[in-house]
């Protein structure tokens, strides 16, 4: 089975074709600061986000995994004996729900706290699926909500007046810890069915929604498709009130316009218009959470947009 060409910068994961048998790498790597207090949940965080990198390319098993560890040299003796196995064990944890094992990696002494990792994977042809095959007429789903990174900083501002006084009459103290509690749940789930059921559905592409927020990895993916289309986006879902939070700090967080950052979030997957309603609802079924159809794929040159006055989807969260 011979192999597709290489692929590399610019996209979630390099793929490199072997010289054995029609085999390719699928590989991914990505680290980042603290953005939770507990450090086992952080540790499940840094693992299911380097993780989503191969599950966007459709790859569902992960042969093998290295952490990457930078242990803040102003910690403490105490701290660091405290914090860093917790974050360890929180990583490998995660990594065994996936399936895989953390086998190598890299600790150091940093200025900064800083966790990550690579996933890596060989695979034959068919295990992968290659981001650049979206049609006219395909729709564009989501598999997690967004908000993320503005509940994390909600949260941090309960103990910061002067910031808490800018969001307060928008929100209680008790939808900041709901919306963070759900943050941190989602952040460290797996995309791991999503990656799954894109085989299933004959998904034409995909990407996970980090760093540059949604709109901006959906530019990042438009790019790279081979026919002339555009991806237009109607429907934000997002984690309850955070919305709310987003609109009272004026431009600071960009959420409703695509370019709040995200960490972990879910797949922004291309997906035949006749095959997605199935896909939301086989997820749901599996995973027991929702994902939502929030745009299309229609005739253009490759830019991605989100509408004038999109539709904010108030994502109640699961955990109480």
């Amino acid at each position: 089975m011979a192999c597709p060409p290489p692929q590399g910068i610019g996209m979630d994961s390099c793929v490199i074709p072997l010289r054995h048998g029609g085999l390719s790498l699928v590989q991914t790597t990505d680290f980042f600061y603290p953005l939770v207090d507990d450090p086992y949940m952080q540790g499940k965080i840094a693992c299911a986000n380097v993780l989503s990198d191969l599950y966007a390319m459709g790859v569902k098993t992960c042969d093998n995994m290295l952490m990457l560890l930078g242990v803040s040299n102003e910690m403490s003796d105490k701290e660091r004996d405290t914090v860093v196995p917790f974050i360890i064990n929180g990583f490998k944890d995660l990594a065994e729900e996936a399936g895989t094992m953390v086998q190598g990696g890299q600790t150091v002494l940093n200025p900064w706290l800083t966790i990550g990792g690579v996933a890596t994977t060989v695979c034959p042809p068919n295990e992968f699926i290659e981001p650049g095959n979206a049609v006219v007429g395909d729709v564009l789903v989501l598999t997690k909500p967004l908000g993320t990174q503005v509940a994390v900083n909600a949260h941090q501002w309960l103990d910061e007046p002067e910031r808490w006084n800018r969001i307060r009459l928008v929100v209680s103290e008790e939808d900041v810890e709901r919306a963070y509690q759900e943050a941190m749940f989602l952040m460290s789930r797996l995309n791991r069915t999503a990656a799954k059921l894109m085989h299933k559905y004959n998904a034409h592409g995909a990407t996970d929604i980090t760093g540059f927020g949604l709109l901006g990895h959906a530019k990042n993916l438009v790019q790279h498709q081979k026919n002339e289309v555009s991806f237009t986006i109607h429907n934000l879902p997002v984690i309850a009130k955070m919305a709310a939070v987003a609109k009272a700090c004026g431009n600071m967080f960009q959420l409703l316009q695509g370019y709040s950052a995200e960490t972990s979030g879910g797949l922004l997957i291309c997906l035949p218009r006749e095959q997605a309603a199935s896909f939301c609802k086989d997820i749901e079924g599996e995973d027991k959470l929702q994902s939502w159809i929030i745009g299309i794929v229609e005739k253009g040159n490759r830019k991605a947009r989100i509408i004038d006055k999109p539709r904010v989807i108030e994502v109640t969260p699961k955990i109480a």
